[in-house]
């Protein structure tokens, strides 16, 4: 594929949500190797032809100067609200049968603003992630009364049976790629082993394969409760959690509820598995790339077109 579609690529995704990269950036999302200097000569033709912008050392689709300020706005907001999830993170790893913690969500990419929720990937023991989640959720029932539960959502598990994502394309591997380890003791480094699949689609690209120094802290509540439920009770259980919380969701939907922030709510629930449902959001953000890929496309035409006519005009010369 030509260098300069791949960084069109990259560039329309971003794009979506008003979010203008570095030519470091650029390159860890492109879907081929590529030399460096490459790069710099085909964002430079990019820029000269005014198919990209660029803003100091951004590039964006857009010719907008102030998404700049607002991305760096939004940097700098994260950083403070990084520190607030890996502490949070640290706290969470201390519940029953969490074996693993990360951030994702926007945070994850380092974007954050007032109105921002913290969100976390968590890996739970196996056959009990519906005990664990049921937990931790019950426990974001009080954050209510602080009015911090945006700082607490816990959207996506899986447990150490069910380690690789099914859904394969380039939504799950940039949210993959992008997830923030904090707390692991060797699962999250599993994890990420897993699904390497990532790098099909970024081979420039390294995961994170790093293992999170956290210490697995056994505290007297969680002690307690595993001792309880490691048993054919506790596989009652977190049978009969699943089923409840399948129902219960299955009725959102139907009725077609919506967040605070106006957003469809949904739940894929499986054994192994705990997640929004991707037919919400995920699909959605699929579908406006595809539009925006296929506008590039046709720009690229004209674009190639101009050249050809300019070329042959040269010859005739």
């Amino acid at each position: 594929m030509d260098l300069r579609q791949s960084i069109l690529k990259v560039l329309a995704y971003f794009d979506l949500f008003d979010y203008p990269l570095t030519k470091e950036e650029i390159f860890l999302f492109l879907d081929q190797r590529v030399d460096a200097n490459d790069l710099k000569t085909s964002l430079s033709r990019l820029a000269t032809e005014r198919i990209i912008f660029k803003f100091n050392d951004f590039y964006s689709l857009k010719n907008e100067s102030g998404l700049l300020k607002k991305r760096i706005d939004e940097n700098n907001y994260a950083q403070t609200l990084l520190t607030t999830a890996r502490r949070i993170s640290k706290f969470l790893f201390r519940f029953p049968y969490i074996k693993g913690v990360g951030i994702s969500g926007s945070l994850s990419k380092n974007v954050a603003n007032e109105e921002s929720d913290i969100d976390y990937f968590i890996i739970t023991t196996s056959n009990r992630l519906w005990i664990a989640r049921t937990i931790t959720h019950l426990f974001k029932k009080f954050t209510f009364i602080t009015g911090h539960q945006h700082w607490y959502c816990m959207n996506y598990y899986v447990d150490e049976a069910g380690l690789q994502i099914e859904e394969k394309n380039i939504f799950t591997a940039t949210e993959l790629l992008t997830l923030v380890p904090v707390c692991g003791n060797g699962t999250m480094q599993k994890f990420f082993k897993e699904n390497d699949w990532a790098r099909i689609y970024f081979p420039n690209y390294k995961l994170s394969l790093t293992n999170p120094p956290t210490k697995t802290f056994h505290t007297g509540f969680r002690k307690l409760a595993e001792f309880f439920f490691n048993n054919k009770f506790g596989d009652w259980l977190d049978n009969y959690l699943m089923q409840v919380t399948k129902k219960r969701w299955k009725k959102k939907e139907e009725k077609v509820k919506l967040n605070i922030k106006g957003n469809r709510m949904g739940l894929n629930v499986g054994k192994h598995f705990c997640k929004p449902n991707p037919a919400f959001f995920h699909a959605s953000v699929l579908s406006k790339y595809a539009a925006r890929l296929n506008e590039i496309e046709k720009q690229l035409s004209k674009a190639n077109a101009s050249e050809k006519y300019f070329s042959l005009a040269k010859k005739e010369v």
